[in-house]
């Protein structure tokens, strides 16, 4: 019987022969990411449990991205405890305002195909674009990770989602998993892994493959894969070996779902306030009034996206009364669109373009918003209070719908 490809990369991982949905299995991991949020509570329960070592301090990346710059007194306290904890146990990989790390971990090297990843963050899903197994996990499993460089899994079932043909004009990678969130619903894919194959998925980015692991989690998903190719050794500065090329379902692989889109059928669509799998076309709800546009975070924070609104928003202004933020996902990303005349098209347009990091999709600092206020995001949640007040209408869109968005002053599709 063949295997997916989550259950290739276990078999290989663990020296199995065989996995199947259901078995608990310990994986050997390979890398682990904590942001500056969570290391406090991983500092005081990796202590707690008596470790005194870091099982592979080479293996530990620790990213300053949520919490800066502080809009909190208590925000610098974690910088104090994780810098503190970085000294003790030697600690090398220390990102001090570089970018998002979602971002960083793939754009930095610290993620190869075939990996098994974790971190403190449920969209730690992302790494899954470069044909590696990443999860989120809380805390207390970090800690534990931290001493033992392993972690227990239940090896997860497999929805197979199958897109071929050409994506029309300004539809973008962020309106195929919206939709598929759609689709499936908020629960629909829990603990289970999607595989992602066809034509249009093997003709997309990296970047592009990215958004849509970024927001598998946004379903339930357990992990997102994608088979690595060319584009991904390209951009993981790796030889494209057989083992990578193999990380695919096989033919006679057992899914407990296939789901099957023609490219040509995907039109621009938005989340609705305030959950991700409430989602309808753009074109229902036209003419809607915004207050503010925000185009950036891990999910939509990349080159090609900041290039995508550039060409929409050059020679335009933004509409009077709308506010359109812009942060791009890394320091290198925030250079290359610099060097690029992208910053200067946003700037030029009346676009707030702002140091990487997480500040406005989580809540914290870079343009929150208050009660009554409605706003056009391309990041991955649209929870109550997830941008401010528990008052303000949270729309998820492309950065092309956004863009688009950001210069009627209203919700529209771009033409």
């Amino acid at each position: 019987m063949g295997a997916t490809a989550i259950e290739k990369i276990i078999r290989r991982n663990t020296g199995k022969t065989e996995v199947k949905p259901g078995d608990i299995v310990t994986v050997n991991v390979d890398r682990v990411m904590i942001h500056d949020i969570f290391i406090p509570f991983v500092a005081d329960k990796f202590e707690e449990m008596g470790f005194t070592r870091l099982w592979d301090a080479d293996k530990v990346v620790l990213i300053y991205d949520h919490l800066v710059p502080a809009s909190q007194v208590d925000d610098t306290r974690h910088f104090r405890v994780g810098d503190a904890f970085a000294e003790k146990y030697g600690l090398t990989h220390v990102h001090r305002s570089d970018g998002i790390c979602h971002q960083l971990m793939t754009e930095a090297g610290y993620v190869k195909p075939g990996d098994v990843v974790f971190g403190t963050d449920s969209h730690t899903t992302t790494y899954g674009c470069v044909g590696a197994f990443s999860s989120g996990i809380g805390y207390t499993e970090m800690a534990s990770i931290l001493g033992t460089g392993t972690m227990w899994v239940r090896v997860p079932e497999t929805i197979k989602v199958v897109i071929d043909g050409k994506l029309p004009d300004y539809v973008m990678s962020k309106d195929i998993i919206l939709r598929l969130i759609g689709d499936l619903g908020a629960d629909g894919a829990t603990y289970r892994a999607l595989e992602f194959s066809g034509s249009a998925v093997e003709a997309m980015s990296v970047s592009s493959r990215m958004t849509i692991a970024n927001m598998a989690v946004e379903a339930g998903a357990k992990c997102a894969l994608f088979t690595p190719d060319e584009k991904t050794a390209e951009y993981c500065q790796v030889e494209l070996t057989e083992e990578m090329r193999d990380i695919k379902g096989d033919e006679d692989a057992v899914y407990c779902r296939t789901i099957t889109y023609r490219a040509e059928d995907f039109v621009p669509v938005l989340a609705c306030p305030s959950q991700v799998d409430n989602i309808k076309p753009v074109s229902q709800l036209e003419g809607t009034p915004i207050d503010q546009v925000f185009i950036g975070s891990c999910t939509n924070g990349r080159l090609e996206d900041l290039v995508m609104a550039a060409g929409i928003l050059k020679g335009k202004s933004v509409a009077p009364y709308v506010k359109l933020i812009v942060t791009p996902a890394s320091r290198k990303i925030y250079l290359e669109a610099a060097k690029l005349g992208v910053i200067d098209t946003l700037i030029a347009a009346g676009a707030i373009v702002t140091h990487p990091g997480c500040g406005l999709c989580c809540g914290r600092t870079g343009g929150i918003l208050s009660d009554g206020e409605r706003v056009v995001a391309t990041n991955n949640r649209n929870f109550l209070g997830r941008m401010g007040t528990s008052k303000v209408e949270i729309f998820l869109a492309s950065p092309a719908t956004a863009a688009a968005s950001a210069i009627a002053g209203r919700i529209v599709a771009a033409v």
